[in-house]
């Protein structure tokens, strides 16, 4: 299912997976200002759905998403934080990488070539990040004299360390792939020519397993990052000992001994 009233993304929905693609591959998928309202509009929604259990953020084209179309800005086109309504974001607009980064559904930033900026903020609040052999990064903001937006001085440290977070920002050098994955950045990197079967492979991995433990699972990791172990453990173990009195449980275990694949109702 496409969801076709959007301008500058396109939203669609296949099973328990949805995909979000930054859709201006003229401009290399540029940001603009009603990319970041569009974007957080179909997020949101997408967060309120708990059939969704994948959600997939690519870029048409050849990039990802190198950051601000410089091009609009330039011009002073847009002027952040206008009115939604006439087709520009909202200060609440920019919380897409909370969004990314906290929704129930797993999120993947599937990085298919230029990954900068307000782009790069975004793949980074996801909670995986795979990238093609020819995908280059590069956080960008103090080249156009801007501290940077979308939330990467919280996501990034997180990746990557406090140090080599702030290298990357003060000193804005491009990197490819292969020094993404060395760092931490991504976790996987595939050829060009086998990266999106292999994203889908993956994506299909994480959409057929147990929805509520997938879905318990990501919050857990949300939820951790704001308590002491002590805390955490008492919230996980409130949630892990019912889970083995629900249907999909029961069944998986079953389906282990039995040597078989598991079918989940999500109950």
């Amino acid at each position: 299912m496409n969801d076709a009233h959007y301008k500058t993304i396109l939203f669609e929905r296949n099973g328990a997976v949805a995909t979000l693609t930054m859709n201006r591959p003229e401009r290399m998928n540029g940001m603009t200002e009603l990319m970041v309202h569009e974007a957080h509009d179909a997020l949101a929604h997408a967060a309120e759905d708990p059939s969704i259990r994948v959600m997939v953020m690519i870029g048409a084209g050849k990039a990802f998403c190198p950051g601000a179309d410089l091009n609009i800005v330039a011009s002073q086109g847009e002027q952040p934080g206008a009115d939604s309504a006439n087709g520009r974001a909202e200060p609440r607009d920019y919380h897409v990488s909370t969004l990314l980064h906290e929704m129930p559904a797993v999120t993947i930033a599937a990085i298919n070539g230029a990954c900068a900026g307000a782009g790069f903020g975004w793949a980074c609040a996801c909670d995986f990040r795979f990238a093609a052999q020819s995908a280059r990064f590069n956080t960008a903001f103090l080249d156009v004299g801007v501290a940077g937006d979308m939330g990467g001085p919280w996501t990034l440290p997180r990746l990557v360390g406090a140090a080599r977070a702030r290298e990357l920002y003060f000193m804005p050098d491009k990197f490819g792939a292969e020094e993404a994955l060395r760092i931490g950045l991504v976790t996987r990197v595939f050829s060009d020519e086998t990266f999106r079967g292999e994203v889908a492979a993956i994506v299909e991995r994480l959409a057929s397993a147990a929805p509520i433990a997938l879905r318990t699972m990501k919050s857990n990791f949300v939820e951790a990052e704001r308590m002491d172990l002590g805390s955490y453990i008492n919230l996980e173990t409130a949630r892990h000992i019912p889970m083995f009195l629900t249907h999909d449980t029961r069944e998986a275990f079953a389906a282990k001994v039995q040597k078989r694949k598991p079918r989940f109702e999500g109950r």
